[in-house]
């Protein structure tokens, strides 16, 4: 009898031990799942490797970088960007090219929100050519997925989409082609033009056009003709939604006065004194200047030297590659980073000068003034059927005619180098013109010079 109570006891006790324990469980169990609902994704405030949260990250644009270029976050990260300008060009940051700021002034900063990530993703500067030049950022997400933004995304062109030129294919009926012809000096010793900075969708080739970024609406810009001494005043207005900027050859002017870089609706006036003779590069210098000037914004100023003699027919031939985007769209800046230009021509169009003959009469007296404005090929300036008795390159003659009766057969440019040369046609006929890298003339650098009445024939190569 003595053990019963000792024994009653014991099992009350477990019973109550059993049900408290079972209670505590259950506590605990409803206190994690009020937590779990009231908890934000990936785990509610901490930033450690897997448990996502929010971050803040400063981040500055410039030419041509972003900086941080690269970044790691956990999974389920909210990352709040706080981006500030500190170039001095307009430019934006969004992420996969759709999500972010608008275009931020220099000095200026902008903020939004992105997330929560979920897997690595790309950020980068949507002016054209800024991705390309370096201005991109990637988000390295732990702990989810590691794909990146396609490679098809990172040019200018759709997945690699590109326009493609047909070497067999004529113009439209009606076709017009770039003048040739040099400009006569304008009287007087001041020359003020304005040139007006557009975006325009130009045919470069038989059915094939690209969106050019322009001086005036063409490709090459206009021609500038002048005497040693004269001063010209060019107004520059920039009218497209991007910075612009011209750089002359022909001037001595401080980069960052002058040459500096204006933003859409601006206007700038850049005045120079041409004291020095010869073919002259002009082109757009902002950022990434070789886009710039692959995608259009290049011409020439042609300055006589003294005591230049008469000639019957003065010619301006400016040779320059195109870097084929997808059909209408801007010029591709991996393909000129890259060399690998789709054709070389001469005034801004493929072969032109075989569909629209340069007409001339045997016997006359004829100069072609010539500059690469590349903005990467070389050039070796050469007329099949006549023999070049004057050379002047880079500011000096190199040949004359003498009673050594030299002749000469090219004239050989590096990108923005020129000259002229001077010849006639000894008979009627058709005369090739090219450049004597022979791979490049069947890529658009070729025309014909017609003497005389004869049939224009097509071109061969």
């Amino acid at each position: 009898m003595s053990d019963e109570p000792t024994v009653q006891r014991s099992v009350d006790g477990g019973v109550f031990s059993w049900f408290l324990v079972t209670a505590v469980i259950a506590v605990m169990a409803l206190v994690v799942g009020i937590i779990a609902l009231f908890s934000p994704p990936g785990g509610g405030g901490g930033s450690a490797a897997g448990e996502g949260g929010a971050q803040t990250v400063e981040v500055e644009l410039g030419e041509m970088y972003i900086e941080p270029s690269s970044l790691e976050v956990p999974a389920g990260t909210t990352i709040t960007f706080e981006v500030t300008n500190a170039g001095t060009m307009d430019h934006d940051f969004k992420i996969d090219g759709e999500t972010g700021t608008d275009f931020i002034a220099p000095g200026e900063t902008e903020t939004f929100e992105y997330g929560p990530v979920e897997s690595t993703v790309d950020a980068w500067c949507t002016v054209p050519g800024h991705r390309e030049a370096g201005m991109e950022m990637t988000i390295e997400v732990t702990g989810g997925s590691s794909v990146a933004a396609p490679a098809g995304d990172q040019g200018t062109g759709d997945g690699g989409d590109y326009a493609e030129i047909d070497p067999n294919a004529e113009p439209a009926e009606g076709f017009e082609p770039h003048p040739p012809e040099l400009p006569a000096a304008p009287e007087g010793t001041l020359h003020e033009v304005t040139f007006n900075m557009t975006d325009k969708e130009i045919e470069v080739a038989p059915g094939v056009t690209q969106l050019l970024w322009t001086f005036e609406d063409t490709v090459p810009g206009p021609i500038l003709h002048g005497q040693l001494g004269d001063t010209f005043r060019v107004t520059i207005v920039n009218q497209t939604e991007m910075d612009h900027s011209i750089d002359f050859h022909a001037s001595k002017e401080a980069w960052n006065d002058s040459m500096r870089s204006i933003g859409p609706g601006e206007e700038l006036v850049y005045e120079f004194q041409a004291n020095y003779a010869g073919i002259w590069m002009y082109h757009c210098g902002t950022a990434p200047t070789l886009h710039h000037i692959g995608n259009g914004m290049y011409g020439a100023v042609v300055i006589d030297p003294p005591d230049l003699a008469p000639v019957d027919h003065e010619y301006v031939m400016v040779q320059s590659e195109f870097y084929l985007g997808p059909q209408g769209e801007v010029g591709d800046l991996a393909k000129m980073q890259d060399d690998d230009w789709d054709a070389v021509v001469f005034n801004g169009y493929f072969q032109q000068y075989k569909f629209a003959p340069i007409r001339v009469e045997t016997g006359e007296r004829v100069r072609v003034w010539v500059v690469d404005d590349g903005p990467n090929e070389n050039s070796s300036f050469h007329i099949v059927g006549t023999i070049f008795d004057t050379v002047f390159k880079e500011g000096t003659y190199l040949l004359q005619p003498d009673e050594r009766r030299g002749g000469s057969q090219s004239l050989d440019l590096q990108p923005a180098q020129g000259g002229f040369v001077e010849f006639d046609f000894a008979e009627d006929g058709l005369y090739l013109m090219v450049t004597h890298k022979f791979s490049n003339v069947g890529k658009g650098a070729l025309g014909l010079f017609q003497s005389g009445e004869v049939e224009a024939a097509p071109a061969s190569e």
